[in-house]
């Protein structure tokens, strides 16, 4: 993405200032008159907020709202979207930060508008144009040519990512004009469809794995076509369990205050909706937060694999069971079992 440099400040003359707004001549801020508000305490609060995130915020930004709006001491989100994306951003609260691997690993799904006779150097529309093209596919010939990027392919990453080279992120290197040449990956695409076409574009659908760009399959379909081609629009419509359906936004957020916003926090395990789960006893659960083994006993119980434990309906750990042996990987410390 091109970087926005910063709009500089208009400082007023000191004369139209009023007395509390200037600066002695050292330029020290002078001391206040009052003591400080005291900021509210951060919360031990735990769970997953869908956000649908506009366009124009950043992830990082996003992340941060949230934060405040619950008033939690800690947040990460599970996948970057690009500040010209929109749509679905998971963001974990406190313990459920520990599950963020399993949501992105999840498979996700997109609706995103390619814009044809233009490829650029980002693979977006906010890139300078690098190819240009008088031609114009056809709904008929992007139908044709979808079945080619479905399935497991090879795909270049655009030059404008945060995929590192030598320590330094493709994006960084691509904005100081040096030559990035990346190699391809291994990612998997499941469904690819045309949902609209019309006037030089098309709007197309597609549920992808981990590691898929958007805009270059947007650039790798142009070029196939003849006609070059670049993402102008771009909605993020699923990440793993989480859909637009349970989604929330910025605004409903800001209006709900920390206590108010309950109803927009989904529990942490439901990051795990992919593996299967065990409910334990709650001495097996204390041996699991002291981060020791337990043995699973019963006759449905499973013997190998990836699961999750609950004791009392609270999440306890995610571990591997082997031979019949829960290992834990991760223990969480969400109250009701061994205390905080």
């Amino acid at each position: 993405m091109t970087d926005v440099p910063p709009i500089e400040r208009q400082n007023p003359a000191p004369e139209t200032m009023r007395p509390s707004e200037r600066r002695p001549l050292d330029g020290r801020r002078p001391p206040r008159s009052g003591p400080r508000p005291d900021r509210p305490k951060k919360r031990d609060v735990s769970g997953w907020v869908i956000l649908d995130k506009g366009v124009g915020m950043t992830s990082t930004h996003a992340v941060a709202v949230v934060k405040r709006a619950f008033n939690a001491k800690k947040a990460g989100h599970a996948g970057t979207l690009d500040p010209l994306a929109s749509g679905i951003l998971p963001i974990a609260l406190g313990e459920a930060t520990k599950t963020v691997p399993f949501v992105m690993d999840g498979r996700k799904a997109y609706r995103f508008t390619v814009a044809w006779g233009v490829e650029t150097d980002t693979d977006d529309a906010e890139g300078r144009p690098v190819a240009t093209s008088e031609e114009r596919p056809t709904r008929e010939a992007v139908d044709a040519a979808l079945p080619n990027f479905i399935g497991a392919i090879e795909q270049v990453p655009p030059r404008f990512s945060a995929i590192k080279i030598a320590g330094e992120r493709a994006y960084d290197l691509a904005r100081d004009g040096e030559v990035v040449e990346l190699v391809a990956r291994p990612v998997q695409i499941d469904h690819l469809s045309v949902v609209e076409h019309a006037d030089g574009r098309t709007v197309i659908a597609a549920e992808c794995g981990k590691g898929t760009y958007v805009r270059a399959l947007a650039r790798d379909l142009g070029r196939m076509l003849g006609c070059y081609g670049h993402v102008a629009a771009l909605r993020r419509t699923r990440v793993g369990p989480f859909s637009e359906g349970e989604s929330c936004n910025v605004a409903a957020l800001e209006a709900g205050g920390p206590e108010g916003n309950a109803p927009h926090l989904r529990p942490v395990e439901t990051a795990l909706d992919a593996i299967p789960s065990v409910t334990i006893s709650r001495d097996m659960a204390l041996r699991l937060m002291r981060g020791q083994p337990v043995i699973l006993r019963g006759r449905d119980s499973p013997t190998e694999g990836k699961i999750f434990a609950t004791c009392g309906g609270i999440l306890v750990a995610v571990g591997d069971v082997e031979r019949g042996e829960l290992v834990p990987h991760r223990v969480f410390h969400l109250g009701g079992v061994g205390g905080r």
